[in-house]
């Protein structure tokens, strides 16, 4: 059994729902995640400078192409 950190688990969900983009601004809280999330070449990050800005552009992607909406911040 491989063994996964809590932000490689979250990610290899995110990667199992064909999410193709994360929208987040990086911070310490997150780190785990977005290291992992560096390593996923199927998901694309856009960083963010404010986590309003983030939510606003995952709602719009997700009203534009009806796929997941994803933020992490």
């Amino acid at each position: 059994m491989v063994k996964l950190s809590g932000g490689q688990a979250a990610i290899e969900a995110l990667k199992a729902e064909r999410v193709g983009h994360v929208f987040g601004l990086i911070g310490s809280a997150t780190m785990e995640m977005f290291d992992a999330l560096y390593d996923a070449d199927s998901i694309k990050f856009i960083g963010v400078h404010d986590e309003r800005t983030g939510t606003h552009m995952a709602d719009g992607y997700a009203r534009a192409t009806g796929q997941a909406g994803v933020i992490l911040a």
